[in-house]
């Protein structure tokens, strides 16, 4: 059944929650907010990326929601858990907490609670999770998660749980799989033969597979940082760049050259070369990891700006160059294929 589109008022009364991002309430836990009047269907995970295999659950929440006529929620947490539980082998964002926020204010869905979540609560059991927020807090009458979903100390928590306590509390329980985009018979492309997944979509990045990392996430890659002063080396070479520095827990593609757009805060769309990478040609052992964006058809200060880096394709890989003059060439090849790929308008 679709949703009608118009969002629930949240706690009844027309009483709202402290933050709104948009018309999504953003809620956060540990914290006090109206109790849904009218209850909630609620689906809860990582929701990194908030890729087409995300947006396929939050729309059927959505449509649940809307036939019980309750608030649909999304349960997040702030950071990823793993960098709690196991932080060496946590993996990059796809999304940093802001970015997520947008994104999921951009599905539709009523609100959004981000948990806190560090080692106390990394110890909560299962049970004290669900009667604390999913019952006390959301008055949850559908609750819809991944098949495989865990969560609770020693991660205990599953499917199995949540349907014995939704027996107890009022609570429906659903668990689906993997989206599998083939299953709903839109395409017959190979690429969507396997699950959309946040996992599937780091491969993609870490190899370089820009193209289609897009179109698993329904939109280009984005990374977000602020512009910084680096040795303008650019600008020696006759190709100015904007050096972004990207928070170390964002994953990135692989080195090489691409096209793509830096937005601008306010969201000015510019073409932009961009290069990432080590610079090779310049450092014989590995230098630092530098995100540089030569903007097309832009002369200006971006010093200190918030900026915002698309990849739409790969150009190339990153090599070393016997000189300069040979780079400064291989630098006017790529400006013209971004150009081309991007049909940005020449000079």
């Amino acid at each position: 059944m679709a949703t009608s589109g118009r969002r629930r008022s949240w706690g009844g009364g027309g009483r709202r929650s402290p933050v709104s991002l948009g018309v999504m309430e953003v809620l956060h836990h540990p914290g006090r907010w109206p109790v849904p009047a009218d209850g909630s269907v609620v689906t809860i995970g990582a929701y990194d990326g908030v890729h087409l295999g995300h947006r396929h659950v939050i729309a059927d929440v959505r449509a649940r929601a809307g036939e019980l006529g309750a608030a649909s929620v999304v349960v997040t947490f702030d950071r990823h858990p793993a960098t709690v539980l196991r932080p060496e082998s946590a993996p990059k964002l796809l999304t940093d907490p802001a970015q997520k926020l947008a994104l999921l204010a951009g599905t539709g869905v009523d609100a959004t609670v981000v948990v806190r979540f560090d080692r106390e609560r990394s110890e909560e059991t299962a049970e004290a999770f669900v009667e604390e927020l999913l019952v006390a807090r959301l008055a949850a009458r559908q609750v819809v998660v991944g098949a495989d979903f865990h969560f609770g100390h020693g991660r205990k928590g599953d499917v199995g749980l949540l349907s014995e306590m939704g027996a107890v509390h009022g609570f429906a329980v659903t668990g689906v799989p993997l989206w599998t985009p083939l299953a709903d018979h839109r395409t017959p492309e190979v690429l969507w033969e396997a699950p959309v997944s946040s996992t599937r979509i780091r491969r993609m990045l870490a190899d370089g597979d820009v193209d289609d990392a897009a179109l698993l996430l329904g939109r280009p890659h984005q990374v977000r940082g602020v512009v910084e002063h680096g040795d303008k080396r650019g600008r020696e070479l006759g190709y100015p760049t904007a050096n972004v520095a990207v928070p170390d827990d964002i994953a990135l593609p692989a080195d090489g050259v691409y096209a793509g757009w830096y937005r601008r805060p306010g969201g000015q769309r510019l073409a932009t070369a961009i290069s990432l990478g080590r610079r090779p040609t310049f450092y014989v052992e590995e230098g630092l990891l530098l995100l540089e964006a030569h903007l097309l058809d832009f002369d200006g200060d971006l010093y200190g700006e918030e900026a915002c880096v698309e990849f739409v394709a790969r150009l190339r890989g990153q090599q070393a160059f016997p000189s300069a003059d040979a780079l400064i060439a291989q630098m006017g090849h790529d400006v013209a294929s971004a150009r081309r790929v991007l049909a940005a308008p020449p000079t």
